[in-house]
């Protein structure tokens, strides 16, 4: 038997009512909240907010949480909270919570937030388009112990991983990081075989992909060799070229969907390596809510713009 979502709406009301709102309809379900392991804060405007949303319900599927989704309206003379609210059914985690902040409101997230938080559990902030600088001095960011923004979603994405190397802090992440987990989980294979000293470096990517001089950085910094980075039209990135004595190893990656290994002296393999979705990476990040050490390291290893 399949259980449908019970969608509750409410005009001009407050954090707290929400939270009383939720509570009242699991309690008319028999339904607790007992199994929800996290809060989920996503912090957007309208433009992404609906994508993110749906991201969240379809990570809670391995991870059951509470999603808040506060999307500030300042614009207009009238200062209210409109929220949607979706409880129950088979489809994802149980608990979303869509508010509109307008007017003054829409300063105060804050205030609206911290009445919805579960007891006793980890929150986690996502940003999937434009972010505060340091996300953990945002009030916010500061009731979470991870932190995830998307560099990739901004007017200037390198630009905007140099802001992510600046303000970071322990339990910050960015989604340019986590769609690189595929590519290094291949490179890092190419090691379980003795391959020798590597002399250099080449990555190749599309311009302005925060990933390119992301995992430049990580290989420059895990090999102790120079990077040479190239730019293409992708998608993403599309190459990873190690020198070697005994010739060159490669990863190439031309359609975005499937990637060859090329080493000397072995036949060519073909690699499974399909580009991800919010959902995918979303839900990886969810996966460990400790400090990401080698992300640390890697943006901290990233060569400053001139």
């Amino acid at each position: 038997m399949r259980l449908e979502a019970t969608m509750i709406r409410l005009e001009d009301t407050s954090g707290g009512a929400v939270s009383a709102a939720i509570a009242s309809e699991r309690h008319r379900m028999g339904s607790p909240t007992t199994g929800m392991v996290l809060t989920l804060l996503v912090i957007s405007d309208e433009d992404f907010q609906s994508d993110a949303t749906s991201a969240g319900v379809a990570a809670a599927r391995q991870h059951p949480m509470r999603i808040v989704t506060l999307i500030p309206r300042p614009e207009g003379k009238a200062t209210r909270l409109d929220a949607e609210i979706m409880v129950g059914g088979d489809e994802g985690p149980g608990e979303v919570a869509v508010l509109r902040l307008r007017g003054e409101l829409a300063g105060h997230a804050n205030s609206v937030a911290v009445p919805l938080l579960l007891p006793d559990t980890p929150v986690v902030a996502f940003w999937p388009g434009a972010a505060p600088a340091i996300p953990s001095d945002d009030l916010i960011g500061r009731h979470a112990q991870r932190r995830i923004t998307d560099a990739a979603a901004a007017t200037d994405p390198i630009a905007e991983l140099q802001i992510r190397r600046s303000g970071y802090l322990p339990g910050d992440t960015d989604l340019a990081w986590a769609r690189l987990t595929p590519w290094r989980a291949v490179l890092a294979s190419v090691f379980d075989q003795e391959v020798g000293p590597v002399s250099a470096i080449t990555v190749t990517g599309e311009d302005s992909n925060p990933s390119v001089p992301l995992l430049a950085a990580w290989l420059g910094s895990a090999l102790g060799c120079p990077v040479d980075v190239q730019l293409d039209a992708g998608p993403g990135l599309t190459s990873v070229v190690l020198t070697t004595d005994a010739g060159p190893i490669a990863v190439t990656r031309p359609d975005g969907r499937t990637a060859t290994l090329s080493r000397p002296g072995v036949p060519d393999s073909t690699v499974a390596l399909q580009r991800r979705d919010l959902a995918a990476l979303l839900s990886e990040e969810l996966r460990r809510l400790d400090p990401d050490d080698c992300y640390a390291s890697a943006l901290a290893s990233l060569p400053e713009l001139a």
